[in-house]
């Protein structure tokens, strides 16, 4: 069966950005002019996905929004002839989109739960918005070509330092079936780096057959009291196979203020506007802090004593 559909659970409160997100989504925090959400419902639509569903939360409508079409402002811009920015803003609304609203944030795993009636008895992928995904084959893609050789669900992972396991749910693995793919005996949820049975960390792609909603449904509240669809795909792993796919591209972490400030400059040194400009401020900026760390040396004189 096709994998066409893709959830992108955006419910969180956004506490780590605060004040900034008190009354905005953390989603619609730009990358120099792009949301963060834009670049994931982009990476599904060059993966192939054909319907997206983003649960949201309170605060959430200017995600909606940025993806419906704004008429004043798309006749404004034809009439001044600003073509290019005009097709910028057309792309946000060529989306086949669809919402629902999570009223009691339970966790990761009940998020993906309120795409139930929308996936139906598909397999379909799980795309976080912390985790921009770079790749000559986008992420989601590489899942799509491994279920359509296993036909079973399959983790995105990534090596970590092992100092930082806590962070992360983990994968058992149980050996390489090809190259960068693992069986995986268990998964476990943000263990004590003592305990943490590889450095493989899940990222924010999953692919996942329809079989996890049964899970969740009766899944235990695990770590910080939440429903942790970690969990319920170890549960998943009990009666058909889960396989891990290790991730060897870009990964860019924005859920953090460093890891979003970082973005925002690796981002920038690409984008057409601002590189050139960017990149000669880096070089003042480092030129600068050179400056500063250099020791101060004082001429100092002496003189005789008559």
């Amino acid at each position: 069966m096709k994998v066409k559909k893709a959830v992108i659970p955006a419910a969180g409160l956004g506490t780590r950005f605060l004040p900034a997100t008190k009354a905005m989504a953390k989603e619609m925090l730009p990358i120099v002019d792009k949301p963060t959400i834009q670049f994931i419902v982009e990476e599904a639509l060059k993966s192939g996905i054909e319907d997206i569903l983003i649960v949201t939360g309170k605060a959430k409508r200017p995600i909606e929004d940025h993806f419906d079409a704004n008429l004043e402002l798309e006749m404004n811009l034809k009439e001044k002839g600003k073509d290019e920015l005009l097709k910028l803003v057309e792309e946000t609304t060529e989306v086949n989109l669809h919402f629902i609203r999570q009223t009691h944030p339970r966790g990761l795993g009940h998020a993906v739960l309120q795409a139930k009636a929308f996936v139906g008895n598909e397999p379909f992928i799980v795309m976080l918005g912390d985790d921009l995904m770079e790749d000559k084959v986008p992420l989601t893609k590489q899942l799509i070509n491994d279920y359509e050789k296993t036909h079973a669900s399959t983790i995105a992972v990534m090596k970590v330092p092992h100092e930082e396991t806590s962070k992360y749910g983990i994968i058992n693995p149980e050996g390489e079936v090809t190259k960068g793919l693992y069986n995986v005996k268990s998964f476990v949820e943000k263990p004590q780096p003592e305990d943490a049975p590889s450095d493989l960390a899940i990222i924010g792609r999953y692919l996942l057959t329809p079989e996890i909603f049964d899970i969740l449904e009766n899944q235990a509240p695990g770590a910080g009291n939440e429903i942790q669809l970690t969990d319920a795909i170890d549960t998943l792993n009990l009666t058909q196979r889960v396989f891990a796919r290790e991730f060897k591209g870009q990964r860019h972490d924005v859920g953090d203020k460093l890891g979003f400030l970082k973005t925002s400059i690796d981002y920038g040194l690409t984008h057409p506007e601002i590189k050139i400009g960017l990149k000669d401020y880096i070089i003042e900026l480092g030129k600068m802090l050179e400056e500063k760390e250099q020791p101060v040396l004082k001429e100092t004189t002496s003189t005789k004593e008559k």
